[in-house]
């Protein structure tokens, strides 16, 4: 299976427009990729996503961090106004987040300002095959970490999320 649009055929200015949202909000990774391999980018969706998660896991802690505040809360704000990307909008919906009762949304609302109180960044899932009853047991659960352990399981999270992405895209 293939990439569409294929990332090989692509210069470095179509590579970013086309892949820089893989990463919510965050389009230096792909400018980094694309400028690391001369434009010589594999089209499968697992290596591109091996190579876009290096380039983040090569990043400082300040990039990294900046990463992770580009993303939205789940079920917050910013889903109920309809600010979200596409993608966001696509993932959140997909967990039946788009439908949570006014006592469930008072919920993740509570939970999002304790995290992100806790980490000072939101709490990041892929949500894809989660229901809002799964995302919440994850806050519940997540909450209890530390610092740096969830700040690598929120890094890992966003990658998971990616590698989603560019599967989706596989034709």
């Amino acid at each position: 299976m293939a990439l569409n649009p294929d990332p090989a055929k692509m210069d470095e200015a179509a590579f970013v427009k086309a892949y820089g949202g893989i990463y919510e909000h965050s389009p230096w990774i792909a400018k980094m990729l694309w400028q690391s391999l001369d434009g010589k980018l594999p089209n499968s969706a697992l290596k591109l996503s091996l190579l876009m998660a290096g380039v983040l896991e090569k990043a400082d802690d300040a990039a990294k961090l900046a990463l992770l505040r580009a993303h939205p809360d789940l079920a917050g704000k910013a889903a109920i106004a309809g600010k979200l990307t596409q993608s966001s909008h696509n993932e959140q919906a997909g967990a039946g987040l788009d439908a949570c009762t006014k006592e469930e949304f008072a919920r993740f609302e509570t939970l999002n300002a304790a995290y992100k109180e806790k980490f000072g960044f939101p709490f990041i899932v892929a949500v894809k095959g989660l229901t809002r009853h799964d995302i919440l047991d994850q806050f519940d659960r997540r909450l209890n970490h530390k610092c740096d352990e969830e700040f690598q399981t929120a890094l890992n999270e966003v990658s998971k999320i990616a590698r989603l992405r560019l599967a989706a895209m596989e034709g």
